[in-house]
């Protein structure tokens, strides 16, 4: 078993580079499916998920050539319906993007129910319904999803809530279904943009990503021959904007767009931290003792939920009671038990947590239960006093690309090491 050994107290300096964004690249490898040809895909993250990924396409017949860490050559070609990745399917929460993906090239698909962090229930019903409306036929047994068309055709849909997953999958499968397809009350992440940004470069008609109201007519093919780079990602800069603070530290941050930090920004700002931006940068640091503030989980633009573990740490030790009501997901608070293991005075209750602020954190062994959790627990012994042992580092391997050594670059005294 790997573990993170970190010594604190360390504030953290320096620069640090932003890698590919996570949640845009584990929607869009699913979409080349949707290219007859060849296509060139840079800032990759180097991270577990990508690689998943990777298997399951060349599962359907996708021929992949790494080019490096961080790039690959695809070749979706000749695509064919298998039952081949089916246990692959189950590992990670985002291999249902194949089902809209296969289903607008092949016609059919068979997957698990997905997998992932163990944050509380995760429905796919906007998915199915989206799916139903534009004419497939989908059925969940026995742990499977199983979805068939005769040829989808483009609908009205309406989400009954604002789901990220579902709206990117619906956008999959009326990219090359008959006629137009309009989504409204549709997500706005920004990854969401990236991935409709991604389909227009193969040729795809979609207009109004980034807004509730989406409408993608759908063409009849998509081609490949060109190059398209993943848009940096918002929480992993979101979680060095936090770190920064939490050690009290002062960081640069590289690779990255400010814009989709706002809500974050205006947070750090009230409680006291310091952020300027400039292009493509961030600068964060701390000068003042941190005050308290009261913070709600929203779909984007508001404030993230993945980026509410690592936000606890920051108000676990800056002066008074904080409240974070948490929207999205029932078991984000599973981190807390562990900060409380290391000083923190944190009392959840149902989906809100009170944090009362401590002088500092102390060292311990911590379990990571879940992807941002894991980056939590990395910030908190980096700014705990003593060591900190960090367990189930295969879930900050999921989504981080090489934590240990962005943190040890600014400063941390931070290893893996096999127990």
């Amino acid at each position: 078993m790997e573990k993170l050994v970190i010594t604190g107290k360390t504030p953290l300096k320096g620069e640090v580079t932003i890698s590919g964004a996570k949640n845009a690249a584990i929607a869009i490898l699913p979409a080349t499916l949707l290219i007859d040809g060849i296509t060139t895909l840079n800032n990759l993250p180097d991270i577990v998920d990508v690689k998943l990924s990777c298997k399951i396409l060349e599962s359907f017949g996708a021929k992949i050539t790494w080019n490096n860490k961080n790039s690959i050559t695809i070749d979706t070609t000749n695509i064919y319906a298998s039952d081949e990745p089916i246990e692959l399917t189950r590992k990670f929460r985002a291999s249902y993007y194949l089902i809209g993906a296969m289903l607008g090239r092949c016609k059919n698909v068979k997957v698990c129910l997905p997998g992932g962090c163990n944050l509380g229930a995760r429905p796919i019903d906007q998915h199915i319904k989206g799916f139903e409306a534009l004419g497939a036929e989908v059925d969940v047994a026995f742990g499977n999803i199983i979805a068939t068309t005769n040829g989808l055709v483009g609908n009205n849909i309406y989400m009954d809530m604002s789901s990220v997953g579902a709206t990117i999958n619906i956008i999959l499968a009326a990219v090359l279904a008959e006629g137009l397809t309009t989504l409204d009350n549709a997500a706005k992440e920004p990854h969401i943009v990236d991935v409709a940004n991604f389909l227009n470069s193969a040729g795809a008609d979609i207009r109004g990503a980034g807004t509730d109201q989406i409408k993608i007519n759908g063409v009849s093919k998509l081609q490949g021959n060109f190059t398209y780079s993943i848009v940096p990602d918002q929480i992993e800069t979101g979680t060095f904007m936090l770190a920064a603070l939490a050690s009290k530290g002062d960081i640069l941050i590289k690779n990255c767009v400010p814009e989709h930090l706002e809500s974050l920004t205006s947070k750090i700002l009230e409680i006291g931290g310091n952020v300027e931006s400039e292009n493509d940068t961030l600068h964060v640091w701390y000068d003042k003792k941190l005050s308290k503030t009261n913070i709600k989980t929203l779909p984007y633009p508001g404030f993230p939920t993945d980026l509410q573990p690592q936000m606890g740490v920051v108000l676990s030790l800056a002066e008074g009671t904080s409240i974070i009501n948490e929207s999205i997901w029932d078991s984000r608070f599973q981190y807390t038990a562990e900060l409380n293991k290391m000083g923190a005075m944190i009392s959840p209750q149902g989906t809100s947590a009170i944090f009362e602020g401590v002088e500092e954190l102390y060292g311990a062994p911590v379990y990571s239960t879940d992807l941002r959790a894991g980056a939590a627990l990395v910030m908190a012994g980096v700014s705990a006093n003593g060591i900190t042992e960090v367990y189930n580092l295969h879930h900050i391997d999921r989504g981080y690309e090489k934590i240990e050594e962005k943190f040890r670059a600014l400063g941390a005294k931070i290893e893996r090491v096999e127990e």
